[in-house]
């Protein structure tokens, strides 16, 4: 009893240890998921796979693997629906299945982190990490190469290492468990010793001490190769734990904004002229806010503009690029979960908690509103741009479309503002950057304002003043808001439709001058409401935003206020006589006639077009060299294992027809078949024939059958194992004519003379046709093709 419950245990230590390395892959994947349902559904696919394997093991190798995906398609549906269920996506299990199996692996490597577990997320994961418990299983279990066997799982773990790249912590621990789990299941007895005997038992005492001698040789010499690699790449591998990982993320490209929503700048005078379109549905809620901590409209810079009524600022997008023509959004957006990753908030600023229903009605494009900054999205599947805060929805807005959001709202400290300094430097040259061709007069008036006003906070409250104080906002105003359509608005004359324009000229007038000064400023577009109800369209409305240094950015608000008559600018402001008089200003445009390239973000994706070629070859040929490297390995263990099969397993009889089937396949190896037809000492006769041939090939001693022949027949040395196959054509004989009447020292004999036969006629042969003896498929195909005599 005893002995039967230590053969169970020896026999389980190897799929425990495939079991725990594939898991470990799906723990190191984990780091960069949301919580721990991916490293569970990895681990029960992992169990699942070397079970089925296990629970299979008398089952034909060919009907394995069709079991194994059955179960695998089960497990898969499973996790699928489990995984839609923890992210809260309506829809039946086959349109989350259709859906996760067209865009798993894009959104998997586009996804934000940390990564929520949903079912495009997790299935390729799931399915990756069954497949290779079943191809390791098989290996390791039904042919008995363990360390070949632990390929699949090491190919497994590597991928999760490089799709986590340099978004999570080194994985040490994992990697440590990794190396333990695999040397433990390597200590572990093989097959043959948990079967009870040592294969080289039965062979002769000569025989068996030189099998055993070079058993250890090869463990000695693998020993020393392991230590060597260890001692030459240790110190290569131990200069680049420091490094950062490439993150395959760079190379896909993200979700894209649509060409309306990359400058919805141009939207806002549309909008104002349907203001009573419904954009919106709203409800609001509002905890955690400080009681002393200012509204948005009440922020300083931020007093109410005409029209509105306070309340809360919706953000649409955010736009930081501008090249003089155009302002555009710029984003990086990831695919994201329920849970967006939180910034740390400015340390002047007190944060409080909006919760807002928003229901879509007629607004178009991919933005998706809310406050900022959000911090959980559910009802609808987002993509969220960290550095903006800003979501889209890459199928699309549709009416009807329900969300619920919760944002972090950040309330910076007024009564720092004053005091407070603006950064700079590469980090924000994104949004000090201004593009060439500057009108004149607006540099003037950028330095006339920084001139009288030194502190960054008092030139933007100027800049502010006087957009509020000398210019009038306008419904049908005209869009645009390129060099020459700011000129006109601040420049041109009053009485030919100068001085006045919609929000869009406002903000970005302010945004322009506010870079001119040394500003690092922004355009946010949104929408102006009171929180609860309809949003409509003359609710939109675009204002820019200042950095400052540890308050985060501001908003400013330069709208004249209500009732307030604007001034003419020329009482403040007058250019040079040099410079062209207002009224021969040029008359605005709509649309600038020529849209230049976007700029690009600093930390946006290279390759957004696709991938490189040098990426395409190099990925190409690193995948054709592991799979003809997968396929000579796999030959040789199968090589192997026939060997091994043929001439240990068995009864005496089999195992004499074994040794018979080894010396023709050398045969057939070496260029010289026999026929089916031919008695056993006929072929025994070719096959020292064939020797003879061989080594004068190599040798050169001369014509065939003469000098190697006679030295064969001396039977000393290495040539006396070819007159030693007339004794093994006589073994045969007598297997055909009385197969009871073999014995295990006369199996064990045939196989000694087997494989010495093969060395002897391998080692005659040319280098390079060496090589490729051990991986040629010919013995495989002909062992399935007949059958060894019984």
């Amino acid at each position: 009893m005893v002995t039967h419950v230590v053969r169970v245990l020896r026999a389980a230590v190897v799929p425990a240890a495939l079991i725990g390395m594939t898991v470990l892959a799906g723990v190191a994947l984990g780091r960069v998921y949301a919580g721990d349902l991916l490293t569970w559904l990895v681990g029960g696919a992992a169990a699942g796979s070397v079970l089925v394997s296990v629970a299979a093991r008398r089952l034909p190798s060919w009907l394995v693997a069709p079991v194994s995906v059955a179960a695998m398609a089960g497990w898969t549906l499973w996790s699928l629906r489990l995984a839609a269920d923890h992210a809260e996506l309506s829809g039946s299990l086959l349109e989350v299945t259709a859906d996760a199996a067209r865009n798993g692996i894009p959104r998997l490597l586009t996804a934000m982190i940390p990564v929520e577990p949903a079912p495009d997320t997790v299935l390729v994961p799931v399915v990756a990490a069954w497949l290779a418990g079943l191809a390791g299983a098989e290996v390791a279990l039904r042919a008995g190469r363990v360390l070949l066997g632990y390929l699949p799982a090491a190919g497994l773990y590597a991928a999760a290492l490089y799709a986590v790249g340099p978004n999570a912590e080194p994985a040490i621990g994992p990697t440590v468990a990794f190396v333990a789990v695999g040397a433990v299941g390597l200590a572990a007895p093989g097959n043959a010793a948990s079967a009870g005997g040592d294969p080289a038992a039965d062979l002769a005492p000569g025989v068996r001490a030189a099998v055993r001698l070079r058993l250890a040789a090869s463990a000695t010499l693998g020993v020393a190769l392991v230590v060597g690699l260890v001692a030459l790449l240790g110190p290569v591998v131990a200069g680049q734990v420091d490094g950062r990982p490439v993150d395959p993320r760079r190379y896909v490209e993200p979700p894209q904004v649509q060409s309306l929503d990359e400058n919805p700048l141009i939207r806002i005078s549309g909008w104002a002229l349907r203001p009573e379109q419904k954009l919106l549905d709203v409800s609001t809620e509002r905890d955690g806010a400080p009681p002393d901590a200012a509204a948005p409209d009440d922020e300083p810079g931020a007093e109410p503009a005409a029209g509105s009524g306070g309340g809360v600022r919706i953000r649409l997008a955010v736009l930081s690029d501008y090249d003089g023509v155009t302002w555009r959004v710029g984003a990086t957006y990831r695919n994201a979960g329920r849970i967006l990753p939180a910034a740390t908030p400015p340390e002047a600023s007190t944060v409080g908690t909006v919760r807002q229903q928003i229901t879509v009605a007629e607004l178009s494009g991919r933005l998706l509103p809310a406050v900022a900054t959000p911090r959980e999205v559910s009802g609808a599947r987002v993509a969220y741009d960290p550095a903006s805060g800003t979501l889209i929805r890459p199928e699309g807005l549709s009416p009807g479309l329900r969300y619920e959001v919760t944002s972090a709202e950040e309330h910076p400290d007024s009564n720092l503002l004053g005091t407070a300094n603006v950064p700079a430097g590469d980090e924000v040259a994104r949004v000090l950057r201004v593009a060439d061709g500057v009108p004149e007069p607006m540099r003037k008036l950028a330095a006339q304002l920084a001139e009288e006003n030194g502190a960054p906070f008092a030139r933007a409250l100027a800049i502010e003043q006087f957009l509020a104080e000398h210019y009038r906002v306008v419904a049908d105003a005209p869009s645009g808001h390129a060099y020459p359509n700011l000129g006109f608005f601040l420049f041109g004359p009053r009485n030919g439709g100068g001085q006045e324009g919609t929000s869009e000229q406002f903000a970005a007038a302010f945004a322009v001058l506010g870079r001119l000064s040394g500003l690092p400023t922004r355009v946010v577009v949104g929408f102006r409401t009171g929180g609860q109800g309809p949003v409509l369209a003359g609710d939109a409305y675009a204002w820019p935003e200042v950095l400052f240094d540890g308050l985060g950015w501001v908003p400013f608000d330069p709208l004249p206020r209500p009732d307030n008559e604007p001034r003419p600018v020329e009482e403040d402001f007058r250019p040079t006589p040099d410079d062209p008089p207002p009224s021969e200003a040029p008359a605005p445009t709509v649309e600038p006639t020529a849209s230049p390239e976007p700029v690009a973000a600093p930390d946006g994706p290279p390759g957004r077009g696709g991938l490189s070629t040098p990426v395409l070859v190099a990925g190409g040929s690193g995948g054709l060299l592991l799979l003809v490297g997968a396929l000579l390995l796999t030959l040789l263990a199968m090589r192997r294992s026939l060997t091994r099969s043929r001439l240990v397993q068995g009864d005496p009889g089999r195992r004499i027809a074994g040794a018979w089937q080894e010396v023709t396949d050398a045969l057939r190896l070496a260029g010289r078949p026999v026929g089916d037809d031919l008695a056993a000492t006929e072929v025994a006769g070719h096959a020292r024939q064939a020797l003879a041939d061989a080594r004068a090939s190599v040798t050169g001693d001369g014509p065939p059958g003469s000098g190697p022949t006679s030295s064969a027949q001396t039977g000393s040395g290495p040539s006396g194992a070819a007159p030693a196959v007339d004794e093994l054509a006589a073994l045969l004989n007598q297997v055909g004519f009385a197969p009871a009447a073999a014995t295990p020292a006369q199996a064990a004999r045939a196989a000694e003379v087997a494989t010495a036969y093969v060395t002897t006629l391998r080692a005659a042969r040319p280098w390079w046709r060496r090589l490729l003896w051990s991986v040629h498929p010919s013995p495989l195909r002909r062992a399935r093709a007949t059958r060894s005599p019984q």
